[in-house]
């Protein structure tokens, strides 16, 4: 449904005054507990999710803008590269790493998703054969394999990958799977009798129709993917965004929580708005 341009005013306008009211909240909100205990949770305590300023000026600490009494390191000589080299995981060290594995999960889980559910949507035969099996280990919740993936993996890449894989795959084979198996068989019986052949059928039919389905899962795999690169790099990680979290629970520092998790907040909307634009193109046909 397409969304009048004055309606879209509206939206803006009631998410930025969500926004706000959201922050406003977290802000002065814990001040306001002792006198409202029925309005405001007590669980908004700056000890446990610091302040939106604390959590700008933790980040803004993070990202090398300033040091760790708030002052600008941009006009210092050196001071950004002193910052950025103090550790092998800073921001964007982290940033980048798990950017970099939520892709290759996230395109290796699609890839095979959609090859798998065709093939198997299309063949009876061995859809049969093969669904105790993919049943089976569809019931084994991914997240209680990253332990068993990361001992096998190591700490590296390679299991964040596998992670964020295991949990795209399932995601893009059943609607793949699903989509496959309704195609309209008229369409492909009238294709048969204009002479096209098994090749034609899959790539002029089938696939065309099955796309749709696929690209509905794709918003959500990005951010399954996203969420298995975090858990994996929460079990154990060299570098990444999910280590920077646990490291900051170990020295209870709320502010550094939040302000990744603010940033895994960014990442996540990010890749979610540019599959859609993706997806819109390339169903532009509809």
């Amino acid at each position: 449904m397409t969304l009048s341009r004055y309606t879209w005013h509206s939206v803006w306008f009631w998410r930025i005054a969500v926004l706000l009211i959201l922050l406003t909240v977290w802000q002065w909100g814990f001040s306001l507990q002792p006198k409202l205990p029925w309005l405001v949770p007590s669980f908004i305590d700056p000890y446990f999710i610091s302040t939106p300023t604390g959590v700008l000026d933790k980040l803004s600490h993070m990202a090398c803008m300033t040091d760790e009494e708030g002052q600008l390191l941009l006009g210092r000589a050196g001071a950004v590269a002193a910052c950025f080299s103090a550790t092998d995981n800073n921001l964007l060290a982290a940033i980048s790493a798990t950017l970099r594995n939520t892709f290759w999960g996230f395109a290796l889980g699609v890839s095979t998703g959609f090859v798998v559910g065709l093939l198997l949507g299309r063949s009876p035969f061995w859809a049969s054969v093969f669904d105790p099996y993919i049943v089976g280990f569809n019931s084994v919740p991914r997240i209680a394999l990253v332990p068993l993936i990361v001992l096998i993996f190591g700490l590296g890449d390679a299991s964040k990958i596998l992670t964020a894989w295991l949990i795209v795959f399932f995601v893009v084979f059943f609607n793949t799977f699903g989509g496959a198996r309704q195609v309209q068989r008229d369409l492909v019986h009238v294709a048969r009798v204009l002479g096209a052949t098994n090749w034609q059928v899959m790539t002029r039919i089938v696939i065309p129709s099955t796309l749709e389905w696929v690209f509905a899962s794709l918003v959500p795999s990005v951010s399954f993917a996203l969420i298995g690169v975090i858990v994996g790099e929460f079990i154990g990680s060299e570098r990444g965004l999910g280590r920077l979290i646990i490291e900051a629970q170990g020295r209870g520092d709320a502010a550094a929580m939040m302000a990744t998790l603010s940033v895994l907040v960014l990442i996540g909307v990010m890749l979610s708005g540019l599959i859609h634009q993706v997806q819109e193109y390339l169903l532009r046909w509809r």
